[in-house]
């Protein structure tokens, strides 16, 4: 969930990295009391994320200045559109912009690249999932963007699941135990209501996983036929995980492999930010 005080935390640092001492250009350049509207354009099509982050970067610059963002996040829009209008004091207006397109841009990229994902998929039973190969600090925002574009969020953090990939595993064996009993280990340690995962890279893993009565078992790097397997294998008793390798030539076949989730670390590490400007339409002095 994507709350006003995440917002205003990750904007106002943002906003303080970029004028620490306030905007000298426009202070020398524009008249204190000249107003001014501008609009966010789309100079390119894509699914809209971001409104409330980007109203927040001029609300936090000066209460004054009115946005009114146009289109709710999730929509999709064409080239040309207008996707919100600000109004208010300019200088306020200009020293905000940078920041509110930074994270527009962004965050529309993302929707618009999980979109894209979310439509090679139609008609099978996986979704798609993010990872945690997110932007430091803009985790929050990058998750959102992804809902916005019709994907679904993994764990969110650390804290949030057990989650056992291959260096764990190597860890916990270590000591003699076979897989399965080093997992139902950790099946007892935990709450009947925290999640497990165990990531595997061999076929000959997967029994001995499900043995243990994990809830999700991801595949890592498997190919089409082993993943194919791997879903037959597992016949309904865990959630099944595609994992790497994926793009957007790639996910049609694998999601056709019969898989419930595949994730995919490029729509928040690999994304362009979308072409949106913001253009002043109107300027006044009072």
């Amino acid at each position: 969930m994507l709350t006003m005080n995440a917002i205003d935390t990750v904007v106002r640092a943002a906003l303080e990295e970029d004028a620490p001492w306030g905007d000298l250009t426009s202070q020398v350049l524009i008249p204190a009391d000249a107003d001014a509207t501008a609009q966010l354009v789309a100079r390119e099509s894509g699914v809209f994320s971001g409104g409330a982050v980007f109203a927040a970067a001029f609300r936090l610059t000066d209460p004054r200045i009115v946005v009114r963002v146009l289109v709710a996040d999730g929509t999709v829009f064409a080239a040309g559109d207008a996707l919100a209008e600000v109004s208010g004091s300019a200088r306020g207006i200009l020293q905000a912009e940078r920041i509110g397109l930074n994270f527009v841009q962004r965050m529309s990229g993302i929707a618009t690249l999980t979109a894209l994902y979310v439509a090679e998929t139609a008609g099978t039973r996986a979704r798609i999932v993010d990872t945690r190969k997110t932007t430091p600090g803009l985790r929050v925002l990058e998750r959102a963007a992804v809902r916005d574009g019709g994907g679904h969020n993994h764990r969110f953090s650390l804290s949030d699941a057990v989650m056992a990939k291959d260096n764990h595993l190597a860890v916990l064996t270590a000591g003699g135990l076979n897989l399965t009993e080093a997992l139902r280990q950790v099946r007892d340690r935990i709450s009947h209501t925290t999640h497990l995962e165990v990531e595997v890279d061999r076929i000959d893993q997967i029994e001995p996983v499900l043995a243990a009565g994990v809830d999700t078992i991801m595949l890592d790097n498997f190919s089409l036929g082993d993943l194919r397997e791997g879903v037959r294998l597992t016949e309904g008793r865990a959630l099944v995980e595609a994992s790497g390798g994926v793009s957007l030539q790639t996910v049609r076949g694998i999601a056709e492999t019969g898989v419930d989730i595949i994730s995919v670390g490029a729509i928040t590490h690999s994304v362009r930010s979308l072409d949106l400007g913001l253009d002043v339409v109107i300027l006044t002095e009072g």
